[in-house]
């Protein structure tokens, strides 16, 4: 009898041990954020109109047509003033660049930020147990993750990844790895650093898809902090819910509409193809597709599917060819606020109408593009910062980031806020003045000139 007494006790136990042990290692991979910091470079680097129109302007390469499409290029990019360029600029020699000019501009950002990031934390250098370093345009020897090693003299078994080549999409890449190191090793500290080197990267021919980069990007970058410590998911700021990553490179068209290659001349610059629209639709559209089922709740997946078999039916029924609007998902049923990459107005635009979002849920978009431009990889973070600094990011919330990035990639992640968080950041001394009541540059009102001058007697002023 006290034989099968201890059976019977182990059948109903050992399942529920089983069960326990599960969830208990599920807690443990979890991937939280417990804080990140913004770079903001100092104001001796701040790319007003003026001196913008004379960077572009010393340039031998550039004529009159060029002129006119980059004013109207700069015109309604939705970018402002106060955005910032490498020092290169400053000293007028963006066109011939040095490897201490690139790396200098990285230790530069990596010195404030991760030093700020960690202060605040409380988390010493030697406690960081993985660090991921996306900088997509600059490879140097040894790494860029080597001298943050160097300089912050991390511990010798330090699990570490240095990105290159994986464009604006890069900052979710970062986070996926450290979400898989999380699921293997508990207890773990990660820091993301994630940037863009634009000094060695200046395009000073006149290839108009080369030179429109030289427009639209500027210098920031983000340092972040997460942990699968269980301990710490109180302070952390958020969680991961899902990350989603959508890769195109087979298609010759994707792939070739964003890369970096030499003009005719043989000079080395980013173009950025007239497919490029095109390839970010094909490659969003595939992501939503994926994502959607992981973010929004089943009533809204069914509401859907109810509406567009009604549609197809009375479609096929009509005798008189009306077609009814197409349905379209409320992404808003499971999600607060999105963190869109400030790749350019078309791009915010366009994800606006793809997911019918108001001007509400794009303003954080619209304000970072016009405050700090597209700095690439880190672009989401700063949009993310906004929505802090408007105190608008509340316990329990879901925010939706998606980037998109050159190979061509669309990349999207779901975080859940963990806290109400309202403390300073790189915004702090400008939110209050956001949103302004025009996005509009002055570069029309100083250089419109330019579109009233004549090819055959234009001389530069």
């Amino acid at each position: 009898m006290d034989f099968l007494l201890l059976v019977y006790a182990f059948l109903i136990f050992y399942p529920l041990f089983v069960l326990w042990r599960g969830i208990d290692r599920k807690r443990d991979r979890e991937c939280y954020i417990l804080d990140y910091e913004c770079y903001k470079p100092t104001d001796d680097r701040k790319l007003d109109t003026e001196f913008s129109g004379k960077v572009i302007m010393r340039s031998k390469q550039l004529g009159l047509n060029e002129y006119k499409f980059l004013l109207k290029a700069i015109v309604s990019s939705g970018i402002g003033e106060q955005t910032y360029g490498p020092r290169i600029m400053f000293k007028g020699q963006e066109e011939n660049p040095t490897l201490q000019d690139s790396v200098s501009e990285m230790e530069e950002f990596f010195h404030d930020s991760i030093e700020k990031l960690l202060a605040r934390s409380g988390i010493y250098p030697r406690e960081i147990d993985v660090l991921v370093v996306n900088v997509s345009m600059l490879s140097s020897v040894p790494s860029l993750a080597a001298r943050i090693i160097n300089h912050y003299k991390l511990r010798e078994d330090v699990k570490v990844f240095n990105l290159s080549g994986m464009g604006c999409s890069a900052s979710l890449i970062s986070v996926d790895i450290v979400q898989n190191v999380f699921k293997s090793c508990k207890n773990v500290y990660a820091l993301v650093v994630t940037s863009e080197s634009l000094s060695p990267n200046w395009y000073s021919g006149n290839d108009r898809s080369m030179i429109l980069a030289n427009c639209l990007f500027r210098s920031g970058g983000c340092a972040i902090l997460l942990t699968n410590k269980r301990a710490l998911k109180h302070r952390a700021m958020f969680k991961l819910k899902c990350l989603v990553r959508t890769h195109h490179g087979a298609r010759d068209e994707s792939y070739d509409c964003c890369l970096q290659r030499e003009d005719e001349q043989g000079r080395l610059g980013f173009h950025l193809g007239k497919s490029l629209p095109k390839a970010a639709t094909r490659a969003l559209v595939d992501n939503l597709r994926e994502i959607t089922p992981k973010i929004l709740p089943v009533r809204e997946l069914l509401r859907f599917m109810v509406v567009s078999f009604v549609r197809k039916y009375w479609s096929h029924r009509s005798t008189k060819g009306v077609v009814s609007p197409k349905p379209v998902i409320n992404f808003k049923t499971g999600v607060d606020h999105f963190c869109i990459h400030t790749g350019g107005k078309a791009v915010i635009d366009g994800i606006g109408v793809n997911l019918d979002l108001t001007e509400y849920d794009l303003e954080p978009a619209r304000m970072t593009l016009h405050r700090f431009g597209n700095t690439s990889a880190s672009s989401l973070w700063y949009v993310l910062g906004y929505l802090e600094a408007k105190k608008r990011l509340k316990r329990g919330d879901r925010v939706l980031m998606m980037s998109f990035g050159a190979g061509f990639k669309c990349n999207s992640c779901l975080w859940e806020v963990v806290r109400d968080l309202d403390a300073d950041n790189v915004w702090k001394d400008c939110i209050d003045s956001y949103p302004p009541k025009s996005l509009a540059n002055p570069f029309m009102e100083k250089f419109g000139w330019i579109n009233n001058e004549d090819p055959s007697t234009f001389v530069m002023r």
